[in-house]
């Protein structure tokens, strides 16, 4: 990477940091406020005991050079400093342990906005974000990545915030002292500087590399785990561990070499701090020795010369201190470099997953609840009436007009790439009228599914027209153009929860008797019936204690109880027995009555009965027609139909 590239990437560094105080602040302005004053607050306190060793030396000191045994008179003038001194600390430890509350309850409030901004983005995300990103990854995510940001939050940049100000205060008081054992100081620190930018450097860098580690292997683990039975299945449990060897190594060689350089910081700044105090301590043994003047801005302010106060062992043995006390902080905001590095490499993943661009929606064609009087006009109620209608507001003249939902689909010239000059379709066109079957065959990858994705539109085409009962589909908000297709892939997922829950899923305020009829519908209600709490049976694991024909019902069910005017099968019965598919076949017929149905299926029993069957083959439609028309044609469907092709 080349300097300038660097220096950008610190300069996004930083904005990372202001991003995240700035969004602990819009959360919790006065909470944070409070906190940051008590932190201020705790650590001038505990910056400031050399002041008072210094007031109490040379009060003893004054003493002894004069001779006066009189040490009552001596502790009169001592103990004042002594209660002070204590009252300050117990108010810094008041302060400390009310900011440590602040920060747990600041850090938990804002994982939980981070974490809540994440999900509601993940909901709203286009469905090509989870075709270009691991799903292992945005685990870690959730998990990895904001334990880096929480510990950011209620640890490190309180130690950063609280070092800083300790070091800035005993940096005053030092000059306040003497200059010339302060520029002592400052040369040392150039020197911790120095060495913690070339050191620290290196520890962030491996951090970074362990944080993206992590998320590959926890990827990895997810998908291990997901595909057990494969995995068992063929035997390759051997090559799963070897795999997994693969990136546990990688994180271990980047844990390793992130806390090798992080271990040999803190030793190495400790012991430049000890030579840094032997050098303090013999600087400021020639001054006394020597009786050079002392240089500093109290002999300044207090008698107007700046060699006014002269080198006494009351300054020497508090700034040795000092000293200490400085050195020691600035060896903390050293050691805090790897906590920032980890924290940002994570933040940086969880904000651009806060930052994903929502599913571009410019819809506003709405559906409503409708009722039609005598003169067959359309009207919007509130009560659910099973009539649909479209309601479409005309932005140049005001007024609004009702469609009414009939199914009816059509694709005109359609052309559509995943991937740009990569054609998957090419000038499709399809009418569907409502209550007609229409149905998909052809290899996979022919572009069958893809079709459905555009119909609801979780992607969208590049040319030509999809038009909804006459209405451009990118005219109807996505919400209520989805709500309006009922969809049954082939890949169930089932949700943990009951049978009735899952079933229910379809139409969330379908009533008990609704999803038991949609059960009964399908042909699910037998075997749920037999489950051991029947449709009040809890389900785990994506329904992993069902059967994948069982599995496949509930989903059908799902879709039946949303009582759509249109249906998308997508290879529903491909996971299902013959038994099974002639008993969900039935059900599915009663449930496709009177409505616009695409079906895409491998077996072509299943498609006998469409009105029509479009024949794909690499993204165009090369026959269409009945069943009985497509074998009287003798072409590629008669083919696959009498054996001579296979569909794959």
């Amino acid at each position: 990477m080349s300097k300038a590239n660097k220096e950008k990437q610190n300069r996004i560094d930083v904005r990372v940091i202001g991003r995240i105080v700035k969004t602990l602040f819009r959360l919790y302005p006065a909470r944070c406020a409070v906190a940051c004053a008590l932190t201020v607050f705790s650590s001038v306190v505990s910056s400031i005991p050399a002041v008072f060793n210094q007031k109490i030396l040379a009060i003893a000191d004054d003493f002894l050079k004069r001779g006066d045994a009189d040490w009552t008179s001596a502790s009169k003038l001592i103990i004042p400093h002594i209660i002070v001194l204590i009252l300050l600390y117990l108010m810094s430890i008041t302060a400390i342990v009310v900011y440590r509350q602040f920060m747990v309850m600041i850090a938990q409030g804002f994982l939980n906005n981070v974490r809540k901004t994440m999900f509601d983005n993940m909901q709203k995300a286009p469905i090509n974000y989870f075709d270009t990103h691991k799903h292992g990854d945005i685990m870690s995510y959730f998990t990895n990545d904001t334990d880096t940001m929480r510990e950011l939050v209620a640890e490190t940049i309180p130690a950063v915030l609280g070092s800083s100000v300790i070091v800035l205060t005993v940096f005053g008081v030092m000059i306040w002292y003497s200059l010339w054992m302060t520029a002592v100081v400052v040369l040392g620190t150039v020197v911790m500087i120095i060495v913690s930018k070339k050191i620290g450097g290196q520890s962030a860098r491996y951090f970074v590399k362990v944080q993206e580690a992590y998320g590959r292997a926890e990827g990895y683990i997810q998908e291990a785990m997901n595909g057990t039975k494969v995995v068992k299945v063929f035997n390759h449990e051997r090559k799963s561990i070897d795999e997994f060897d693969v990136f546990n190594d990688e994180l271990y060689e980047s844990a390793a070499g992130a806390n090798a350089y992080a271990n040999m910081l803190g030793p190495i700044i400790m012991n430049i701090g000890n030579v840094l105090y032997v050098v303090g301590a013999t600087v400021g043994g020639l001054f006394l020795l020597t009786g050079l003047p002392n240089f500093s801005l109290y002999g300044l302010i207090t008698t107007g010369s700046i060699t006014g106060i002269a080198f006494t062992i009351d300054i020497v043995v508090p700034f040795l201190n000092m000293m200490k006390q400085f050195t020691g902080n600035v060896n903390q905001v050293a050691q805090q470099v790897n906590s920032i590095a980890i924290a940002m490499a994570g933040a940086k993943r969880v904000f651009a997953m806060m930052d994903i661009e929502p599913e571009a929606d410019g819809g506003y064609v709405t559906l409503v609840n409708a009722v039609t009087d005598e003169d067959g006009n359309i009207a919007e109620t509130d009560e659910r009436t099973g009539k649909w209608a479209w309601k479409h507001p005309h932005k140049a003249d005001g007024t609004v007009t009702y469609t009414e939902l009939r199914g009816d689909v059509r694709l005109e010239n359609v052309d559509f790439s995943y991937v740009e000059g990569k054609p998957v379709l090419r000038n499709i066109s399809v009418y569907a009228e409502p209550g007609q079957k229409v149905a998909f065959v052809g290899a996979t990858g022919a572009g069958k599914t893809t079709i459905t994705n555009l119909i609801n539109r979780f992607y969208d085409i590049e040319d030509g027209k999809i038009r909804y009962d006459g209405i451009n589909i990118n005219k109807i908000r996505k919400s209520d153009l989805r709500r309006s297709l009922g969809i049954v892939l082939q890949d169930t997922n089932l949700f943990t929860g009951t049978v009735l829950d899952n079933i229910r899923y379809g139409r969330l305020d379908a009533t008990d008797e609704e999803c038991i009829e949609a059960a009964k519908l399908v042909g699910a209600h037998d075997f749920i019936s037999r489950l051991p709490q029947g449709y009040m049976s809890t389900l785990s694991g994506n329904g992993a204690n069902l059967s994948q024909g069982q599995r496949q019902l509930i989903s059908i069910a799902r879709a039946a109880v949303a009582d759509p005017p249109v249906m998308i099968l997508d290879e529903a019965t491909s996971s299902i027995d013959t038994r099974t598919e002639a008993i969900v076949q039935r059900g599915m017929d009663r449930l496709m009555e009177g409505r616009t149905v695409f079906v895409i299926a491998h077996r072509l029993s299943t498609v006998m009965n469409s009105d029509v069957i479009m024949v794909l083959d690499h993204g165009e439609i090369i026959e269409r027609g009945s069943h009985e028309k497509l074998l009287s044609e003798k072409g590629t469907y008669y083919q696959l139909y009498t054996g001579a092709f296979e569909l794959e």
